[in-house]
Formats: C-alpha cells, sequence, structure tokens
C-alpha cells in the first residue's frame, strides 16, 4: 500500500479509532485489554463486600473534597453571627465556626457532611464484615498473604482517619475525645509528655492540634490508603479471584462472568446503588449535630460521650482497666492506661496481621488456594474468628458503660465487673459453643451425603414401620458438601534417629505439633464420607 492510501485511510477513520491507535502505539492499549477486560470473576453476593468498601471510599473522597473548600482549619478563636440563632454572639474557633457555616450557609452542605460522615462509617464496617469474610473462608492463604495485610491496613488506617476526621469540627464532643487520646499518650512512659507537648503544639488542648489533623486526615492517610488500595486490586487482578467449591470449579480455574462487559456493567450499576443508600441515610438519619452540642471548652466535658463505633474496643479496655498506678525510677507509670492501650491493643493487632503465616505453619501447607472453604469445615479457625468478635463487642459494652447504665437502670460497677469477667470468659465459651455447632453441621452434611435429603414424605413399611423417604443428592450437592480437604495433625516423629541417638526436638517444633492437633486433632474434625461407604449405603437399598 502506497503512503497516499494509508494517509486516506487515516483520514477516514474515526476519531475514536485514531485515538486509540495513537494510544496503542505509545501505551500497548490494545494487548493490555485483550488480556485483561476478558477476565473472569465469580458471582457470589459475598464478593460484593468489598466493593462496598471501595465505593464508600469513593463517596467519602468526592464528599470530602467539598467540604475542604469551606472548612478552615484553624483554632483561632471568633465570635460567631451565623445563621444558627442560639450559638449567636458565643465564642469558638474558626474550626467549629466554618463547621456551622457549611451545615446552614452552604449549599447542600449539611446533606454532605451527612454523606461524609455516614459513608466513612460504611467504609469501616464494610471492611471489618469483608475481612470476617476473608477470614472464615480461608481466603487470606498461599498467595494472598499480603493482601491480607493491605487489607488490615487498610482498617487500621481508616480507623485513624475516621479519629481524626470527626475531631476536626473542635465540638465539645469530639473535643472529649482528643482529651481520651491525649490521657492515652501521657500514660506513655518516659517519652508521653513530649509526644503530647509536640502533636498539640504547648500544653493540651494547644493551638495545633485542629491543623495537623487536618493534614493527617486529607494528605497523609488518604494518600497511604489510595496506595494500599491500588496495590490491594491489583493483587486480587493478578492472583485472580478465590470462589467457592463448586461442579467445575479447581484450583487452575475461575468459573464466572467476564469483566467487560458484563462485570463492569453490575459494578457500575451497584456504585450508584449504594451512593443512593448512604444518601438516603444521610437525609433522614441525623449524626454529629455538632450544633446541638456546642464548641469545645477544656473545662467541659459532653454528657454521654462517645466515640464511633470502631474506637469502641481501645474505650472500653480503658473503662474497665483497674486504674493501676506504679512508681518506676522516679516516674509515675499509669498502668491503667498503659496496659490497654499500650500492650492488649497493638497485640491484638498484630495476631490478626500475622493469623495467615501462623495458619501456614500450624498446617504445613505451603500450597496455592483459590477454591474458598465452608466456615463449618474449618471449625477451630470459625471458633477464634466468633470468640474474636464476641470479645470486640464486650469491649463495645465496655466501651458505652454510662449509656448501657442510664437505659437500662443498671449499676455502673456492675456492667463494669460484668465486662472485667466476660473479657475473659466469653471469648472462650462462644469459641466453644461455635466449634460444637460447626462439628454438628459437618455431622449433618455427612449424613446428608450418604443418605440423601430428608423429603418430608412418610412412607409405611410391609411389616408396619413408618420412615421417612430420603432422596439423593445430585452430583452437584454431593461435590460441594465433600470437596473440601481434611489435614492430618501434625507429628513430632521417632524420639530416636536412625542411629538410635536420641533426637532433639525444639521448643517451635513443640509447640507447633500441639497447635496442630488443637487445630485438626480428634474431635476437631468430622471424616468425611468414603466412596466405599456411599456405595455400601446406595447399592442395593436405595435412600430411606
Amino acid at each position: 500500500m502506497s503512503s497516499t492510501t494509508r494517509n486516506a485511510s487515516r483520514r477516514q477513520a474515526p476519531a475514536g479509532e485514531r485515538v486509540a491507535d495513537w494510544a496503542d502505539g505509545r501505551l500497548g492499549v490494545y494487548s493490555l485489554a485483550k488480556s485483561n477486560m476478558r477476565k473472569i470473576f465469580p458471582d457470589h453476593w459475598s464478593f460484593m463486600l468489598g466493593e462496598v468498601c471501595l465505593y464508600s471510599f469513593i463517596i467519602i473522597i468526592l464528599t470530602g473534597v467539598y467540604l475542604t473548600l469551606f472548612f478552615h482549619p484553624s483554632m483561632n478563636e471568633v465570635v460567631y453571627h451565623g445563621s444558627y440563632v442560639p450559638l449567636q454572639g458565643q465564642l469558638m474557633s474558626e474550626a467549629f465556626n466554618s463547621t456551622l457555616h457549611i451545615s446552614f450557609d452552604v449549599r447542600g452542605g449539611l446533606l454532605i457532611r451527612q454523606i461524609h460522615h455516614w459513608a466513612a462509617l460504611i467504609f469501616i464496617g464494610g471492611m471489618l464484615v469483608h475481612m470476617m469474610r476473608v477470614f472464615f473462608t480461608g481466603a487470606f492463604r498461599k498467595p494472598r498473604e499480603v493482601n491480607w495485610i493491605f487489607g488490615f491496613l487498610l482498617l487500621v488506617l481508616g480507623m485513624f482517619t475516621g479519629f481524626t476526621g470527626y475531631s476536626l469540627p473542635d465540638d465539645l464532643l469530639s473535643g472529649t475525645g482528643v482529651r481520651f487520646m491525649e490521657g492515652a499518650i501521657l500514660s506513655t512512659p518516659i517519652v508521653g509528655t513530649y509526644m503530647s507537648f509536640f502533636l498539640f503544639g504547648g500544653e493540651f488542648p494547644g493551638g495545633d492540634f485542629v491543623a495537623r489533623f487536618y493534614t493527617v486526615h486529607i494528605l497523609l492517610l488518604p494518600g497511604i490508603m489510595m496506595g494500599l488500595l491500588v496495590g490491594h486490586l491489583i493483587l486480587v487482578f493478578y492472583h485472580k479471584h478465590t470462589q467457592f467449591a463448586g461442579p467445575g470449579r479447581t484450583e487452575k480455574n475461575v468459573v464466572g462472568m467476564p469483566l467487560l462487559p458484563v462485570y463492569m456493567a453490575k459494578a457500575g450499576g451497584f456504585f450508584f446503588l449504594v451512593f443512593g443508600v448512604i444518601a438516603i441515610i444521610a437525609a433522614i438519619a441525623s449524626i454529629n449535630p455538632i450544633w446541638a452540642i456546642g464548641p469545645y471548652r477544656p473545662d467541659q466535658v459532653s454528657t454521654g460521650a462517645q466515640p464511633d463505633w470502631y474506637m469502641g474496643f481501645s474505650e472500653g479496655l480503658i473503662r474497665v482497666m483497674p486504674g493501676w498506678e506504679i512508681n518506676f525510677l522516679g516516674h509515675t507509670l499509669v498502668l491503667g492506661v498503659a496496659i490497654p492501650l499500650i500492650v492488649v491493643f497493638p497485640l491484638v493487632l498484630v495476631v490478626i496481621a500475622v493469623y495467615p503465616f501462623l495458619e501456614a505453619w500450624v498446617t504445613g501447607d505451603r500450597r496455592e488456594h483459590h477454591i474458598l472453604d465452608r466456615p463449618r469445615n474449618a471449625p477451630t479457625r470459625t471458633g477464634l474468628g466468633v470468640a474474636w468478635l464476641t470479645w470486640y463487642f464486650v469491649m463495645l459494652v465496655g466501651g458505652g458503660n454510662d449509656l448501657w447504665a442510664t437505659h437500662f437502670h443498671l449499676s455502673i460497677n456492675s456492667i463494669t465487673w460484668f465486662v472485667r469477667i466476660a473479657f475473659f470468659v466469653a471469648p472462650v465459651l462462644a469459641f466453644l459453643v461455635t466449634k460444637r455447632i460447626c462439628l454438628g453441621l459437618q455431622r449433618r452434611d455427612r449424613d446428608k451425603v450418604l443418605h440423601g435429603r430428608e423429603s418430608g414424605i412418610i412412607k409405611r413399611l410391609p411389616h408396619g414401620e413408618f420412615i421417612e423417604v430420603h432422596e439423593p443428592l445430585d452430583a452437584d450437592q454431593l461435590h460441594t458438601l465433600t470437596a473440601h480437604e481434611q489435614y492430618e495433625p501434625a507429628q513430632l516423629g521417632p524420639a530416636v534417629d536412625e542411629n538410635g541417638v536420641e533426637r532433639q526436638v525444639s521448643r517451635g517444633e513443640k509447640l507447633r505439633t500441639k497447635l496442630s492437633k488443637g487445630y485438626y486433632g480428634e474431635g476437631n474434625q468430622i471424616p468425611k464420607p468414603t466412596v466405599e461407604e456411599y456405595k455400601e449405603i446406595t447399592s442395593g437399598h436405595g435412600h430411606h
């Protein structure tokens, strides 16, 4: 083809095609799209939990950008002369004054504030539920351990982003929360006072913390979270999506819908659905009405002050901890605050972060896993997850012990002692009960495989006995109920080697063996029915 003909064909091509050709020549978008846009994603409702987190995060960014146009992150004191009459003439910070201005004088400002706050709560709640889904189904196993850590960091950073966010209006409620944080910082041995002075720019409340929280809230933490989120999505795309066991589903394939056009169309519609639900909640359910609370003053405390639910765990730890203090080398160590926030809380977070590596070490399983577990088939893991959730809700009760006392006319001391005891007892009971339920469900699955499903049809045999007819399961159901793996607990091995020399067993190996027996030993899993058992029951007799 001559150059004249090529130039003519280029002139005749649509503008969009010419732009696409230009981009492909420099970025290789054609080959990239061809290899990735038809990527398969499985279709299950629980996978939408991650999408709720993603979409609520987008909503937070969009509404946050709008709010930054009108918010003044300053603690300089001004006299209020705005539209809200009950506070006119009151002395307050510029931060509080600008928040009132957003709420009453900016078109749509109050609705945007409400959407922003509700989206933040739904974002963190969605991440917690999403991580629980990942935990209970074993989706954190190889090769997704790093993605679990990314999700964990997103949850923790989301908690601190929310805390810095609701502290910005400088109202009496958020100020009480900041005072609580200051007390926790001061409890840090040796360096607590220095950290407090650095953060607040002097004696609490100082004059800088709103400006500093503002920078952290809109720039530092969201930037880190954005990077983690991009990395999280890249790894999801790279590792391919997990899926539940079923016919045709293996560790080497994914059964579902292509990314384009089906999945993207559904995802786009779901985004607007999430946005609409959050907007409706924000329009009808008031949250953080700072005008009814008033500006922050260090000599006042808001009655019934409670943090957002995701900070209730740490609040509860401090409220129910005895007020212990000791003197060490001339320094007073406030153990009543230091132990919960410097020892217990970080330890819990570390255990959550490293759990995938801990379970891999216990099982000795280094294979890749793309098929999910049913929670009942991993009773120890499921019991641990429910025990942690129980522990969390017990601490939420402790964090709101004053409200429980006033609303239910109970003694606050009785509630505190209940939480102290339940802190140790409730998770153990939850673990044992959950484990028993899982084993009972495993027994039911085994019985269904061998004897079929109860049909509700009663039949009388010739000799007068009444029985219920059981219908055999189809191949799909049989596969689902028997696809899970059952691990053998680790063994220490012989006490002596082949030369008769006593073998040295490390403490780590002993610990791993004990944990492995706790996970997979006798009484921790119900044996799956074998093919021989199934044939013996079904051959010649039928299901009855």
